[in-house]
């Protein structure tokens, strides 16, 4: 990209970045400024009608009001953009001198089209304007044929860039390529060669572990033959030109810093052929379920059956699949009603961590699968995270790597105090110094500032919330297919900075990558509330539960849904679930403060002046008139108020 400095910068590939001719940043305008940016941008000298710009931003509105906002958005986008200004207003049309803005997603398509592939891969940097929709039908469809048009493009460009490369240079092209086209099919072979080629036998057979599971995930489907040959042949050592002798061999995989987990086919006890179907098709919905995790490394479906039928001991399994937990389980069929058992158990130690049964009737048999399936990977979740915390504190501190400051973090989070989240922030930043590239600890760390301003705990306030920002951001910048990294970061805009928009955007991308994460339910109902949608938070809130019954979250799930109801005006079903968070975590503000305003407009008064007590004993400073530093940013103004009256009559001080 031409980096004149008489050239306004813009950058809309993976984000939106401005920066003046002079190369200084320049301040962030608003959304529907980007947008309308964006439109003028990419047609480089295209004079817009402004009917149709009214159309594509403000679709939602009349004509004079929406022609009115377009007034004020040009009249910001003309501030932002300095002088002397590109922005060409006319009468009845509006454009921008291309000879004036710079756009890195011009340049891009230029230098595709014109053969220069290190360049334009170099500057595709993710979708156009990632992060930065309007909430606008009209704008979105525009939007989503402009990022599909664009990827397309950088989709082409990185396959033919990967054709004339060789060596280490290709396997870093292919990996990028994937990360744009995770079931492109060839490339995930063409990694499996690559990787066996460089004696990296273990990698390339777990390349095609990851190829059958987004394949089942995304397309319901099966690796075509010319991908089960060159994992043949890898298996039989006998690719040509890998050089793998008996000192490269690595026959059984590493354990490595994440926790891996095999589940093994269902046995099944009935003696009905046909459940053993269904016992199978149990294991794949659990397996797929799983591999959405990206901090948990899931053993293949091929792998794991191949142990079907057969009597297995637990700790062989895990030195032969390189897991450090196993899942097994059964499926008895007792009349019209089936029963399923499963059990984790540590691959190391054959100690059992978790077992459950669940029951239904044939005729929701299909219904109880997802159940099985909900249930079974909600709950084994907080298990393996439990089970590699206890990991993580029996190593001695001097052999910490960056994954197990990260899990001593959580835990320390876990304990919701004051001195704890300062060792978390302290044990997240050890983590980051270890592994930059970790998006997982940055949302931690920016979590940790959620806590810090639940409960009063903020010093300087402004650098706080520009250190959760700074953390928020970058979380979202490494981990864009990392539902748990976008979730934490998505609360982080939201509550922390107040940028409810790019918040509940990033949440709800969390969601579209994993629908079984409870933390991404849990905070997309805080963020509906917030919106003023409160039955489908409730609805959230009450997945979130569904998904985690033995997190140690639930209690905030609980406070979610007890908010949402306050709001709604339900009180004494607001008092009811704020009382069960209570039991769970007595001494969190968030949690004190909706369960004495619930306690309050159900006319429980005699519990909410209790919890009014307690919460001003956990956050002193606390008052009417330092009430919006802390709670929730409720857009409607008659939810917030029914939340502020129920504090007042709880005794909240002015």
């Amino acid at each position: 990209m031409d980096e004149s400095p008489t050239l306004l910068q813009v950058r809309l590939l993976g984000g939106f970045e401005l920066r003046s001719g002079h190369g200084r940043d320049t301040a962030p305008p608003g959304r529907k400024v980007r947008a309308l940016l964006a439109c003028l941008a990419l047609s480089p000298g295209k004079s817009w009608p402004r009917e149709k710009l009214m159309a594509l931003l403000w679709s939602d509105r009349g004509e004079e009001q929406a022609r009115a906002s377009l007034r004020q958005a040009l009249a910001e986008l003309r501030r932002v953009l300095g002088e002397p200004s590109p922005l060409r207003a006319e009468h009845d049309t509006v454009s921008l001198d291309p000879a004036m803005v710079a756009l890195d997603a011009v340049e891009f398509e230029r230098l595709a089209k014109a053969g220069r592939l290190d360049e334009a891969a170099a500057l595709y940097r993710g979708p156009l304007l990632d992060g930065h929709g309007v909430r606008d039908d009209a704008f979105e469809e525009w939007l989503g044929v402009e990022r599909s048009r664009l990827h397309d493009l950088a989709v082409d460009t990185l396959d033919r860039l990967s054709a004339s490369q060789s060596g280490d240079a290709t396997m870093k092209t292919a990996q990028r390529l994937l990360q744009l086209d995770p079931v492109r099919e060839e490339t995930h072979r063409l990694l499996m060669r690559l990787y066996a080629a460089a004696g990296q036998r273990a990698q390339a057979l777990r390349q095609y572990q990851q190829c059958c599971d987004v394949l089942q995930r995304e397309l319901q489907a099966k690796p075509d033959i010319e991908t089960e040959r060159v994992y043949r042949q890898i298996q039989d050592e006998a690719m040509p030109g890998a050089r793998v002798g008996p000192e490269t061999r690595d026959p059984v995989p590493a354990l490595g810093s994440k926790p891996s987990i095999a589940v093994l086919p269902f046995e099944n006890l009935s003696g009905d052929p046909e459940q053993e179907y269904f016992a199978d098709g149990v294991v794949e919905e659990i397996i797929t379920a799983l591999s959405r995790f990206r901090d948990l490394l899931v053993i293949a479906r091929n792998s794991c059956f191949t142990y079907k039928g057969r009597a297995v001991d637990v700790k062989q399994v895990g030195r032969e699949l390189g897991v450090r937990y196993v899942l097994e389980g059964s499926v008895r069929k007792a009349g019209n009603r089936v029963r399923i058992t499963g059990q984790l158990v540590d691959a190391s130690t054959g100690t059992h961590l978790w077992a459950d049964r669940f029951e239904g009737g044939l005729e929701d048999i299909f219904d109880l699968q997802d159940r099985v399936t909900a249930n079974v990977v909600g709950t084994i979740r907080p298990r393996l995270e439990k089970a590699e915390i206890e990991r993580a504190k029996r190593k001695p501190t001097e052999s910490l790597d960056a994954y197990d400051y990260f899990l001593r973090g959580a835990a320390c989070v876990y304990r919701w105090t004051r001195e704890a989240n300062d060792e978390a922030l302290r044990l997240f930043n050890k983590a980051i110094e270890r592994d930059p590239e970790f998006s997982q600890t940055y949302a931690k760390a920016a979590d940790c500032y959620v806590y810090r301003k639940v409960s009063g705990w903020m010093i300087d306030r402004a650098q706080e919330v520009a250190d959760a920002e700074h953390l928020a951001r970058r979380a979202i910048e490494l981990g864009r297919d990392d539902s748990a990294a976008l979730a934490y970061a998505g609360m982080a805009l939201g509550y922390v900075v107040g940028d409810l928009d790019d918040g509940a955007a990033y949440i709800d991308r969390a969601l579209s990558l994993n629908v079984n994460l409870a933390s991404a339910w849990g905070s997309s109902s805080w963020m509906k509330t917030c919106f003023g949608d409160l039955e489908t938070a409730i609805q959230h809130a009450a997945q979130a539960m569904r998904l985690s019954p033995v997190g140690p979250d639930m209690f905030l799930w609980q406070s979610h849904a007890a908010l949402a109801h306050l709001c709604a005006g339900r009180y004494a079903d607001a008092a009811s679930v704020a009382e069960a968070a209570l039991r769970d975590q007595p001494n969190y503000a968030y949690t004190l403060r909706v369960a004495a305003a619930s306690y309050a407009m159900a006319g429980r008064l005699a519990e909410a002046q209790k919890a009014m007590a307690r919460l001003r004993q956990v956050d002193p400073q606390l008052k009417h008139s330092n009430l919006g530093k802390t709670i929730s940013p409720i857009r409607q103004p008659e939810h917030l108020a029914k939340y502020v009256e129920g504090l007042r009559k709880a005794g909240l001080p002015e």
